[in-house]
């Protein structure tokens, strides 16, 4: 078992063999979990469930010499452990012998499909003192002589080692958005077995997309950094095959930049991120091109395919094109960040330039929405929503655009709705948003929850993606967006030097939940009746820019009931704070004599 603190140098060798596939998984751990409940469903077989599916195996203490049976399960069908779950969804049976008295680990055969070790990318190598894990909730254990006890069979679960459950918390007026939260939190925490972030146990390698969004939820969760940074060193060695995956490294370098406030990953990356942007593709109109063979298997849009909202491939794919310039944006940031001014403004006069020729190109001005690409007039979710939440829309174009986006619904992918709900939370949708999220179908976290789920899936159903895992935490974007928007806390500043506080109700009439940050803890509760509150607790020395709603045409703000001026900033009143501790504002509705 590995230890949270690691030698820099010792770190930098295991990270060298582990990149040439001979390697390594820090921090993590195994831990002990006891059953829930366990109950005998045939004599010698007993039905044991754990609560929540984990990777990991199985230790047993026989009373008894005795060879026995242990079938491990993600899935139960008519009150035992589906034996032929679909897809992916795992299944595996290990013969184990059992001595009198001394512990033994059951596990299955490996797994070919995720410990390929020889393919490249290769498969990330767990500790081999662990055994083989897998996903599993329940076991069954056949040919036990006599009556199986609780501490007679214990999951050996892995886990980041640094792990922290009490780090995060969120919980609001909505009763479902709780569990949802909870879910996606969980979902996090069990799938930070492999020490970086992998696309479930199909394959167990990271993929730029999949691991952006794991990144904004383990922030939100925990307290961990160390674990992007080493899937950010993996990633940069081993890209991944879609065209939009490549520009999702700035935004995790960037996010590790705004959120430890270092500058270490991207003095470490920087020349080699001027490659993730896409500029190789550039044509001579000024946009990113697209060949029939990056149509064919390249620009994704959206995973699985018939997630796509009936996109329409062109020679310029507004997608890849606004992906594109994301990463210029971000890139003249990190750029200015290392000092490095000149290039920054190179970014900046590129992305300006490169702005206006998407719009030209893409944006239908009798619509106010962007057209798939230059040779079609379809206009598909994605087209917009990544636009959106990327900033590229014309001001007076979001509303109406956030307004269409709302109502065509979930009609893309869980990795894509991640991207949708930045769009429609920032852009004045924030209660339609929520109800995607709960919404009583089978596109929404709500069926996910109400499947039994304990970990997201790959897909929002099974008929949408049949091969699909069930341990997938691109599907767990809740954990970010919950505590981002409807607490409303997100950094302001690199390194949390000032957090800013704007809190979007969504249809709730209260909220509260606590935010781990490298500064510490920070707290947000609110409260909405006649007036609203809210209570602020933030680590010392920390800044704050705090962005109140306005009720109605005219209201007054106080602080720790005093009234304060506040500026008005379309329907926020804005309160800039210099390292406050712990203050309670209020905004309340003025009389009218």
């Amino acid at each position: 078992m590995m230890t949270n603190q690691i030698n820099p140098i010792l770190r930098y060798l295991l990270c060298i063999s582990w990149l040439t596939g001979i390697a390594f998984a820090a921090p993590t751990q195994l831990v002990d979990e006891t059953p829930v409940s366990m109950v005998q469903v045939e004599d010698g077989t007993y039905l044991v469930d754990f609560g929540r599916v984990a990777f990991g195996n199985l230790r047993l203490v026989s009373p008894n010499d005795a060879t026995v049976t242990v079938h491990f399960g993600e899935a139960f069908k008519d009150g035992r452990i589906d034996r032929k779950p679909p897809g992916t969804v795992r299944y595996k049976a290990a013969e184990t012998v059992l001595e009198k008295g001394r512990p033994a680990v059951a596990a299955p055969e490996k797994d070919r499909r995720n410990t390929n070790y020889d393919h490249k990318p290769p498969a990330i190598r767990l500790p081999e003192e662990w055994g083989v894990i897998l996903p599993f909730r329940w076991v069954e254990i056949e040919g036990w002589n006599g009556e199986l006890k609780p501490e007679q069979v214990v999951r050996q679960s892995a886990y980041a080692s640094t792990w922290d459950d009490e780090a995060a918390s969120f919980q609001c007026s909505d009763e479902m958005l709780n569990q949802i939260w909870e879910l996606c939190r969980y979902s996090i925490k069990a799938t930070t077995f492999a020490g970086v972030y992998v696309d479930g146990d199909r394959e167990r390698i990271p993929y730029e997309a999949d691991s952006y969004l794991n990144q904004l939820s383990h922030y939100y969760s925990d307290t961990d950094k160390q674990m992007a940074r080493d899937t950010i060193d993996y990633l940069m060695v081993y890209r991944t095959w879609p065209s939009e995956w490549p520009p999702h490294m700035v935004f995790m370098i960037h996010a590790d930049w705004m959120h430890t406030g270092e500058t270490v990953m991207v003095e470490k990356h920087y020349e080699a991120l001027k490659s993730k942007i896409l500029t190789e593709r550039k044509g001579d109109d000024g946009l990113i091109a697209t060949n029939a063979k990056q149509i064919k298997k390249g620009d994704i849009v959206d995973w699985p395919k018939d997630e796509r909202d009936g996109y329409v491939f062109t020679s310029r794919n507004t997608v890849v094109n606004a992906f594109h310039l994301r990463a210029l944006e971000l890139m003249a940031e990190l750029a200015r960040a290392l000092g490095k001014d000149d290039e920054a403004q190179a970014f900046d006069a590129d992305y300006r330039e490169s702005l206006a020729t998407f719009q030209s190109a893409f944006f239908d001005m009798d619509e106010g929405l962007y057209k798939d690409g230059v040779e079609t007039e379809h206009h598909s979710l994605h087209a917009n929503l990544f636009p959106l939440a990327f900033g590229l829309v014309p001001e007076e174009s979001r509303a109406g655009m956030a307004e269409w986006l709302a109502n065509r619904g979930m009609q893309c992918s869980v990795y894509a709705a991640q991207y949708l709900m930045e769009g429609l939370f920032e852009n004045g949708e924030a209660e339609q948003a929520v109800e995607l999220m709960t919404a009583p179908n089978d596109r929404s976290w709500r069926h996910m929850v109400e499947s039994g789920t304990t970990i997201t899936w790959e897909a929002w159903d099974q008929k949408y993606k049949p091969n699909q895992d069930w341990n997938h935490a691109w599907g767990a974007a809740p954990a970010n967006l919950l505590p981002r928007y409807i607490l409303g806390v997100e950094p302001f500043s690199a390194g949390w030097e000032t957090v800013r506080i704007r809190p979007h109700l969504g249809g709730l009439t209260s909220a509260e939940g606590q935010v781990p940050t490298p500064r510490g803890p920070i707290f947000v509760g609110w409260n909405l009746s006649e007036s609203f509150s809210l209570l602020l607790t933030v680590p010392k020395g920390m800044k704050a820019r705090v962005e109140l709603p306005m009720l109605g045409t005219a209201s007054t703000v106080t602080c720790d009931g005093a009234a304060i001026p506040a500026q008005a900033v379309g329907a926020r009143w804005v309160v800039e704070l210099d390292g406050p501790t712990s203050v309670l504002f209020t905004v309340e509705t003025k009389k009218v004599n």
